[in-house]
Formats: structure tokens, sequence, C-alpha cells
């Protein structure tokens, strides 16, 4: 145990937030998943659920450390290469995304031949910031004119968010925010940040009326979905949405201080989406306050050391990955709890590390993995930092013993040695040597 955690690079701390949250993750997925359970064969049993999970958390951490291997500059380049090919798997998912359940589950793609269904959208996020911090890097010492980053960057940005948005629009919400916050921390000129948060709420309300126009196209069909949440969250109008906030708003309150114990929950049972995206309300159940007010402490101290670490970063296109992979993590968290508590609307937003959900532990680790990697190239530079000073305080002990050395005495140093001479006056011209 102790040579696998030494070969484990980069910062150590991020390394235990993310293996405290997915250890407490087991208990809440393993208790929540009653509910899909007796849906699912009618027994209730929940022991495949938890191995299930595992084999997800698992698979998720071989992926933090063989990411966490590679150099980080070498995702510059590959965020460039790796976009074309987002925006054909959005495209895919688009026309042929899974039902799941018999809804419209246009978000998803089946993996052939493995039968697994994968979320395009949180792959294409990962890339999209990889790519604008490219972006900024490059340009941090150039002014370029605004028609310029307009075309190497807004455009693939944009293109990127319409391919998501007809499917899921808190997540091509929650990237545009992320992407503009980006830009604001890269220095990118504010007036132009304004006029792209204009293009982009006018090109939404041009979305918006298109749909109106073509109610009954299946590109659309989530438009009236969002309306309906919207309106019952700033109204009293009961739906399904109601069910789901009003069950969680019971489970919380059912947790009180210390919770009703691990695996005690009884909302589980009544709560849809119980162990993905509304598991913080089992969490507070089953833990109460301590447990729920935990969480959030252990997200903020995950967020802190985002900010150490891009703030260590060696390169500019180091610390904007940091930020650009990092604080939406955090932000998706919040988002999560925040509608738990029916601050925000439901929105489908999962708890990194915690909910159930295969690409959405597999994305939040390669991402996990990336900033590792630009933690673990800081890490190199300290130490080899630290051995230029080890060599450098050898060659001054050197220098200085030599230095002791030539300021001694003459006759300290070297002992006077006779004279010879090969003069000789004897008759018998050897004995000058063998008298020697």
């Amino acid at each position: 145990m102790k040579e696998l955690v030494n070969k484990l690079k980069g910062d150590r701390v991020i390394w235990s937030f993310v293996a405290l949250l997915a250890l407490f993750s087991f208990m809440p997925v393993f208790s929540a998943s009653s509910n899909l359970a007796y849906i699912g064969h009618g027994t209730g049993n929940t022991l495949g659920y938890l191995v299930k999970h595992l084999a997800h958390i698992c698979i998720g951490f071989l992926i933090i450390y063989w990411v966490h291997r590679v150099p980080y500059h070498y995702f510059r380049a590959i965020s460039k290469i790796a976009l074309p090919v987002v925006w054909i798997l959005l495209l895919y998912t688009l026309l042929k995304g899974t039902v799941i359940a018999g809804a419209n589950a246009s978000r998803w793609i089946q993996v052939p031949f493995i039968g697994i269904t994968f979320q395009t959208s949180t792959l294409a996020a990962i890339v999209l910031f990889i790519y604008v911090a490219r972006y900024l890097s490059k340009t941090k010492e150039e002014n370029e004119p605004f028609q310029t980053s307009l075309i190497q960057l807004w455009i693939p940005v944009f293109i990127t968010l319409v391919l998501i948005l007809p499917a899921n629009f808190s997540t091509t919400a929650l990237i545009f925010v992320m992407v503009l916050m980006l830009t604001f921390i890269g220095k990118y000129p504010l007036k132009y940040i304004a006029f792209i948060i204009g293009s982009g709420i006018a090109m939404l309300a041009f979305f918006l009326l298109v749909a109106k126009a073509f109610p009954d196209s299946r590109f659309f069909s989530r438009v009236s979905t969002w309306e309906s949440r919207i309106t019952n969250f700033t109204t009293d109008k009961p739906d399904e949405d109601d069910y789901q906030i009003e069950k969680a708003k019971i489970a919380i309150a059912s947790g009180k201080l210390g919770g009703l114990g691990p695996g005690k929950s009884v909302q589980k049972n009544f709560l849809p989406q119980s162990s993905s995206d509304f598991i913080y309300a089992i969490i507070v159940e089953e833990y109460g306050l301590v447990g729920g007010v935990s969480i959030v402490i252990l997200y903020l101290l995950l967020l802190f050391r985002f900010v150490i670490a891009s703030h260590k970063a060696p390169t500019i296109f180091g610390k904007l990955v940091v930020v650009g992979v990092g604080f939406p993590m955090i932000f998706q968290a919040m988002i999560n709890m925040a509608v738990a508590v029916e601050l925000l609307p439901v929105t489908g937003q999962t708890l990194p590390l915690i909910s159930s959900g295969g690409s959405s532990i597999w994305m939040t680790c390669l991402g996990l993995g990336i900033i590792i990697s630009v933690t673990r190239k800081e890490e190199e530079i300290a130490e080899d930092k630290l051995e230029r000073e080890k060599r450098k305080e050898a060659l001054q002990r050197l220098i200085d013993k030599e230095m002791a050395e030539e300021d001694l005495p003459a006759d300290e140093i070297y002992e006077e040695e006779p004279m010879y001479s090969i003069e000789d006056n004897s008759r018998n011209p050897m004995n000058a040597v063998l008298n020697k």
C-alpha cells in the first residue's frame, strides 16, 4: 500500500479529498438504490448496484492515475484535435440519443458491444474548457482583434453549446457561465465579454422562438419541460418536479441534526433519482445536518485546493486549465445541493464523485487527472529546484575547501623536499646515481 501511495504524484491533498468523497459515496448509493432495485427486479436487493458503483469508482481512479502521468501541456494539442470529434459525438447523440425507461434521453448514447450509456456533454465540457484555456494562454501576450477571437474562440464555443442545448439546458448554461468566468480570469476584454453575453441571450431567445414555431419537433421536445420547471419553481403549481422537491425536503427535514442513521432513509423509497440527482437529500436524511454540512465543507476545501494549484501552476495554460476544469465540478456540486433544498429549479445535475452513474464519475475523474497532472509538474519543478540547490551547496562546499587550503602557509601544505644534485666531481660517473 505504501509503494502504491508513493507512486501517486501531484497534489496529495487533492488525492485525499477525492478519496474521501469516493469512499463516502458507497453508503448513500447502497442505501438510495433500493428504489431502483424495486423498480428493476422487485426484490429490493441493492448489492448489485453497490458492486456496479464500486466498478465505476475503480475505473475512475484508474483514469485519474493514467491521465495524471501525461504531461499536461500535451492537452493543448489534444483539445484542438478532440473538439471536432466531440462535435460529431454530440450531433450523433442529438440524432440517435438513447431512450431510457421510455423517456426522451437524447443526451445519452449507448456504447456499442459494451451496453453502457455515455453522456457526451460531460466530455464536451472538459474538451471545450481546455480549448478555451489554450486560446487564452496563446493570446495572453498578443492583442488580437475581436474578429480573430470570434472565429478562433467563440464560434467553436457556440457550436458546442448549440449541439448540447436541445437536450440539456442546465449543462449548456453551466458551460457558458464557466467559459465566461474563464475568459474573465484570462483577462479577455470586458467589452467583448459583454457583447458575447448579449449575443448568447439573443441566440437563446431565437432558439425558443423556433421551438414555439415547431413544438412537435423532437429537437425541441425538452423546451416545454424547461418552461414547466421554471414556472413551477416560481409558482405553487403542482407537478412531477414539485413531487420530487417535496420528497427531498421531507427527507432533509427528517434528518434533523444527527440523521436517522446509515441505510435508514424512508424517502429513498419514494424519491425518484434518489441515487443520482437527489442523493444529497438522502445524505442529509441519514446523516443529518452534520453530514450535509461536512459534504459542503469537503467541496469547498477542494475548491480552495484548486485555487492553490492554479496559483502555483508554472504556466498560464496550467493556471487556466485548473480553473476551467476544476471550478465547474464545484459549481455542479453546489447546483445539485441547491436543487435539493429548492434554491434552484430541478436541473438534473449529479453530485460529483458521490452520485451513481458511470459517465459522470469517469468524466469527473478525467478532469481531476488533468488537474493533478498540472500539480505533478509543479512537484517536478520543485524537486528539480531542490536538486539544483543541493548541487550548488555541494559545489560551494568544495570551493570553500579549496580556498581554505590555498590560505594555509606554504610550509604546512608542502613538506620541504631534500635537494638533490646530479653534479658529481668523482671519477666514477655513476656515483651520482648510485649514491642517491
